[in-house]
């Protein structure tokens, strides 16, 4: 919020001037969602807005009556009822107007409760139900916790899986709930409900995110994922840790399977390598997926090299089409169809499944090798199989595509910080933000050079470099090194 009337959401500035603004058909809807989170009750500085949020509450109240329009749908209603519970909690003042409407807010949620979409919409909703209830003080607030916490502890079990990770592998929603359950906590502790969320589950969810993250502290871009809309993992590991949750350990050298969500981290000092061998997500709810089996994405010297291509925004037109298809990411394209058939916006149909995977350190280093047959539906019946190798300064990557195609290529998405300093059609030199060198040679293969984006936030394509390689023969192998062998 960056005057009384104006928001930015998406990397996109909009005046909201008339009431007619809070449901305007011409602007995306993800942006209308976002204007009715009421999430800048609690951004940075949020406390020099307090006048601000005050009249915007009230005004939201005057212009959207009840049942109307984008902000009574359940998603944007159940983090607004948060937001406004959280900024009454924190120091700020509901009229008896707004409470009130929170009141009719919460009565119109209960009725429209998200079971038929699961998944992170259905855990905000109880996440909504269990605030209110604590909030209030009627019996009727004691039927919203009792149905608020009847949700979150049958679908923690199905959508928290054993690794600690998230059911729909994206690890932007992941951070999400991982701070819905915090805040849980957090309020179960001041209204005395005593803990509501396993210790446990806090403790596995948050190695997960670590794993999952970067050496810069930010997530890898898996399905669904961009910066600036979960929490970053600096802030949700102080939040635990004022919560009483310990400190969390840093990743260590080695390799870290997370077995049942299906990646893997590879860390080999200056090196960090993070696989998708994953399942594109449950399977009755791909809505976040990305076709992205067996790519990956990688860092050297504490800074990104090769980055899948982001979610710059939603709905369901050729460009968001076009970042869940398998040519926005680091892995093998067979004749120019995905490795899941992503369309719709939020639909797949045929999906990619992991057929092989083995794990195996040596004195060589460490091997990941798998395979997914994604590919099977097309008439050469193909089914591909990559293979990765991470030692001291060396990353060997091997693909192999069995069956007839036409065409074949892999793709590497440069950061948009990388620039190609020489290349010619089997080799390039890279040069890294901070002058560090990276040679990378292809093996059975000739390699092109284009222009691509990379979308680390909503509303936001950053130019950057894609190496393509063109298979001439079954297999192709991609050398990459760094450094100084030890």
């Amino acid at each position: 919020m960056v005057a009384e009337d104006t928001f930015v959401f998406l990397n996109e500035s909009r005046s909201v001037t008339s009431s007619a603004a809070w449901n305007d058909p011409a602007t995306e809807k993800l942006w209308l969602y976002n204007l009715h989170y009421f999430d800048d009750l609690h951004a940075k500085g949020a406390t020099n807005r307090r006048e601000w949020h005050s009249h915007l509450i009230e005004r939201w109240i005057e212009e959207n009556p009840p049942g109307y329009g984008n902000g009574w749908e359940p998603y944007p209603s159940s983090l607004r009822i948060v937001n406004w519970i959280k900024w009454e909690l924190s120091g700020g003042v509901l009229s008896p107007r707004a409470v009130a409407s929170l009141a009719v807010q919460i009565r119109f949620l209960c009725e429209r409760l998200e079971f038929h979409l699961l998944g992170n919409h259905l855990l905000a909703n109880a996440k909504a139900l269990i605030f209110a209830g604590a909030f209030f003080e009627q019996a009727e607030a004691e039927e919203w916790l009792a149905k608020g916490l009847a949700i979150l502890r049958r679908e923690l079990p199905e959508q928290i899986l054993a690794d600690g990770g998230h059911f729909e592998r994206s690890p932007m929603y992941h951070g999400i709930i991982l701070e819905d359950l915090l805040d849980i906590e957090n309020i179960g502790n001041a209204y005395g409900l005593g803990a509501i969320v396993k210790a446990e589950t806090i403790g596995k969810m948050r190695s997960w995110l670590t794993a999952m993250c970067h050496p810069d502290g930010e997530i890898a871009f898996f399905n669904d994922a961009a910066f600036g809309i979960a929490p970053a993992l600096a802030d949700l590991d102080g939040y635990a840790e004022r919560l009483g949750y310990p400190v969390q350990q840093a990743p260590y050298d080695g390799v870290l399977y997370l077995a049942e969500s299906g990646y893997i981290r590879l860390q080999n000092g200056r090196a960090v390598l993070l696989v998708d061998a994953a399942p594109i997500g449950p399977s009755y709810l791909p809505g976040h997926a990305h076709a992205d089996t067996l790519s990956f994405e990688l860092s050297l010297y504490g800074h990104r090299l090769m980055v899948n291509s982001g979610t710059s925004c939603y709905g369901s037109g050729l460009e968001r089409q076009r970042q869940r298809g398998t040519s926005a990411h680091n892995t093998l394209v067979v004749d120019r169809q995905d490795s899941s058939e992503v369309w719709g916006g939020f639909r797949v149909a045929r999906r990619a499944h992991v057929r092989t995977l083995d794990i195996a350190e040596s004195t060589d280093g460490t091997r990941v090798e798998a395979s997914h047959d994604g590919y099977r539906r097309l008439p050469g019946r193909n089914l591909h199989r990559r293979s990765y190798l991470l030692s001291d300064g060396l990353l060997v990557i091997e693909d192999e595509v069995t069956g007839v195609f036409d065409h074949a290529e892999i793709h590497f998405h440069l950061h948009p910080d990388i620039i190609v300093s020489e290349a010619d059609e089997s080799k390039v030199l890279l040069r890294m933000a901070n002058g560090n060198m990276v040679d990378m040679v292809i093996q059975g293969g000739n390699l092109l050079i284009e222009q691509a984006t990379w979308h680390p936030y909503f509303g936001v394509s950053a130019p950057n470099t894609c190496l393509v390689a063109v298979l001439t023969e079954l297999k192709i192998r991609t050398v990459i090194k760094w450094g100084e062998k030890s």
